[in-house]
């Protein structure tokens, strides 16, 4: 239905009708301190003239894609086939919402279906529900679930300092409400040792990540047993997530949840969002798992067909029985993940994995011969490793920027102890040559007295 504004005499004859002098006389009985002034617009425009100025405006922000980025720390500059916007720009599926009759979007269903089906591939789990907001509520969520599973008898959730700060926040945000207690990262020089030794009677879980913010790569040999034998769950949270197309996925290395940030799989930057929140879990606790899950059956005539097997959320059961207030997936970025893990293949998630690692390696060395930096976790690292630099790590990536390079995160911003350390991240999008210009303008600021 087209929009047509009220013309003026329109107004006019409605404010007749109930007796008003005017449209600001409707709001007499609001205080003028709390008015919204008028706007002060300028005068009308045509339509050429309003896409010029909307496109010189445009012409001052910059992306990526205006840079050598070597900025990751939980949002990763990959290269997105040009396949995927096309296919998810589609009117079907870009328009697409939460399906309230289910069985009728069997299209939307299988969708998810799919991404659920290789999402547990990725991450070598059995079960992955139909997806969270980001990566940060789907950690949360995993605590949540944890205590859950214990019957609320459980209150304690053990974190790990190498965990992402905002994931740690958000964390904390979601669970006041069930007086568990987050504990682990007061110090954040917290080894995993340090932290199996916290396991007790009343630990809920485990959670850790691997690679750790950091970069590092944890060991995980034995890790669930550990954790295990203290009565708790395993969380882990895959992020980077493409680190998963050259890692043992966590399921194969006992976890009991595994969480990522799918953002690098075909979703693209995206301005810090919307995001996706892969969660992951076992069989056995399939029914604690928050949001929803799509299943396959048949339908009376023997037909393949596919339902909503579970929706254990507030809006679909008793209350009291729900395990989350979850009621929207991300569906379209989790169908931008399917389509980017179909199309690039067991292979072609590997080669992007292997290029990513190589790069960060080379960059790595190289910047570790420059006088002046040191890289604190040469060797056991995925695409991302700190350096630590001659000067304040804001004035260096001022001055990258000047040189149209984007440089890492400064690591004191969450970690005060981490003055002047940078972290750096490699992507398949980084070419020796971007890789050489960071390296030659590091040697150049380090030089150059502050």
């Amino acid at each position: 239905m087209a929009y047509l504004p009220a013309t003026h005499e329109n107004r006019r004859a409605m404010l007749e009708k109930i007796g008003a002098p005017s449209v600001e006389a409707l709001f007499s009985d609001v205080p003028s301190a709390y008015r919204f002034p008028p706007l002060k617009l300028p005068k009308a425009v045509s339509e050429m003239e309003i896409l010029d100025e909307l496109y010189g405006l445009a012409l001052k922000n910059k992306s990526t894609g205006c840079f050598a980025t070597f900025l990751g720390a939980g949002a990763y500059n990959h290269f997105v086939p040009s396949a995927i916007p096309a296919l998810t720009s589609r009117g079907e599926f870009l328009t697409a919402y939460t399906p309230y009759q289910p069985e009728v979007s069997q299209g939307t269903l299988q969708a998810i279906f799919e991404y659920q089906s290789m999402a547990a591939e990725l991450t070598g789990m059995e079960v992955v529900n139909a997806s969270h907001y980001d990566g940060a509520t789907a950690m949360a969520e995993a605590a949540l679930m944890a205590i859950n599973v214990s019957n609320g008898k459980r209150h304690k959730v053990l974190v790990a300092p190498s965990i992402h700060p905002q994931y740690r926040q958000v964390l904390r945000t979601y669970l006041p409400g069930r007086q568990a207690q987050v504990i682990g990262d007061e110090d954040p020089s917290a080894s995993l040792e340090d932290l199996l030794a916290r396991l007790d009677g009343d630990t809920a879980c485990l959670i850790v990540q691997n690679p750790t913010f950091f970069g590092d790569l944890l060991p995980v040999e034995g890790l669930a047993e550990r954790v295990h034998a203290a009565g708790a769950l395993l969380v882990v949270v895959a992020v980077p997530v493409i680190s998963l197309g050259l890692l043992v996925p966590p399921g194969r290395y006992g976890a009991d949840i595994v969480v990522a940030e799918g953002q690098p799989l075909g979703a693209g930057l995206n301005f810090g969002g919307p995001y996706l929140g892969i969660f992951a879990t076992r069989d056995s606790y399939v029914r604690k798992m928050p949001g929803r899950l799509v299943g396959e059956t048949v339908d009376t005539e023997g037909r393949r067909g596919f339902v909503l097997t579970l929706t254990t959320r507030e809006q679909h059961i008793r209350r009291e029985k729900a395990t989350s207030n979850i009621c929207t997936n991300q569906g379209l970025v989790a169908l931008t993940a399917a389509m980017y893990m179909a199309y690039m293949g067991k292979a072609g998630l590997r080669a992007v994995a292997e290029l990513c690692y190589h790069k960060a390696h080379y960059a790595a060395a190289e910047i570790s011969q420059l006088a002046g930096y040191r890289v604190l976790n040469p060797g056991n690292f995925f695409n991302e490793f700190v350096v630590a630099c001659p000067r304040p790590v804001a004035e260096i990536n001022a001055a990258l920027l000047e040189k149209g390079i984007l440089g890492g995160y400064d690591l004191e911003q969450d970690y005060p102890q981490a003055r002047n350390q940078m972290l750096v991240c490699l992507t398949e999008m980084n070419s020796r040559q971007q890789i050489d210009r960071l390296v030659a303008a590091l040697k150049t600021l380090a030089e150059v007295k502050p």
